[in-house]
């Protein structure tokens, strides 16, 4: 499937941040990475604004829906609608470790519940004919890691899923805020890699601290089947995203950051016209140039003027000059 080959590299789903217009702008740099939505829950998929919250145009494709949740009956309804509206995957959330998550009973506490986890995957299985996938850490808590993540692997795929996204850290459910479980606990990558010894048939990702392309190639050649970086992908997307199709894909045709922001124009002008802001695209481009000449100057004008009342793509012109005169 082409989906396999997408997932070899992919843009984790991120609150707040991978919304409809990030997976645009990043579409624009790499044609063939697998991208995600942000966690919605499959109550709001259900009962909510389907357009604002998951709603996406075709060009983001390949793009998945990441559900949250675990009531199975409402977990296949949700991904129903996602088929229907055009996803390539869905993927269930067992990693993202919040407060309000864990409330709901869903997130990196279903580590804790691998039989639950089995029961909804299955439902969204029985539903749906695009892939099921999940996204999970190496355990919580005080659990054994490589005690618990084979077993809990061993008992979601026997329920039909067949890949994976391992964040290679533990969720600590009590003490650490969010943002916390994303730096403190240990990386454990040889973990990782193991479990991939231990279930050669399946498709699995390593996800977690990974910041560059070099990295990601390293662990491909290290017998994983993709990877999956999140905040580099966001905060320095030229980096990862404008070289990843040549690099992962071997596809030659490349395009520069400065192509990408005239690309977005078109996508912002239609944005405006449909009563949106400039900002709200804005804010995923900021990183667009970290490091190179001109880029303070860059973010500042944008951060300055987009959410003033008339800014358009002129605004966004007017902030790449500064890159470009630094350039020439």
């Amino acid at each position: 499937m082409q989906i396999i080959r997408n997932a070899r590299l992919s843009v984790a789903p991120m609150m707040d941040w991978t919304d409809r217009h990030c997976r645009m702008l990043h579409r624009l740099m790499s044609r063939h990475t697998l991208l995600y939505s942000e966690m919605v829950t499959a109550p709001a998929v259900i009962h909510g604004d389907r357009d604002r919250l998951i709603g996406f145009d075709p060009a983001e494709q390949p793009v998945a829906l990441q559900l949250g949740g675990s009531d199975s009956v409402l977990l296949a309804q949700a991904a129903q609608i996602a088929e229907d509206m055009g996803y390539v995957e869905v993927n269930l959330n067992c990693g993202c470790p919040s407060d309000r998550v864990q409330s709901g009973f869903f997130g990196a506490v279903l580590m804790e519940n691998p039989r639950l986890v089995a029961d909804c995957v299955a439902a969204m299985i029985a539903a749906v004919d695009i892939p099921v996938t999940v996204k999970c850490r190496i355990g919580v808590d005080d659990q054994n890691p490589s005690e618990i993540l084979p077993d809990f692997i061993a008992r979601v795929s026997a329920a039909g899923v067949d890949r994976f996204s391992i964040h290679a850290r533990k969720a600590w459910l009590q003490g650490l805020s969010p943002k916390e479980n994303r730096d403190i606990p240990p990386l454990d990558y040889d973990l990782v890699i193991a479990m991939k010894a231990l279930f050669p048939h399946l498709h699995l990702s390593v996800n977690g601290g990974i910041t560059s392309l070099d990295q990601a190639q390293e662990f491909l050649d290290r017998g994983l089947d993709g990877v999956m970086i999140g905040r580099a992908a966001y905060h320095t997307p030229c980096d990862i995203l404008l070289d990843a199709d040549a690099r992962i894909y071997g596809d030659p045709t490349s395009r520069s950051a400065e192509d990408v922001v005239h690309m977005m124009l078109p996508y912002i002008a239609n944005h405006l016209q449909n009563g949106g802001r400039l900002g709200q695209i804005t804010r995923h481009m900021l990183g667009m140039f970290q490091g190179r000449p001109g880029a303070k100057a860059w973010r500042r004008h944008l951060s300055e003027n987009a959410h003033l009342d008339g800014a358009g793509p002129d605004t966004v012109l007017a902030a790449l000059s500064y890159v470009t005169q630094k350039a020439a």
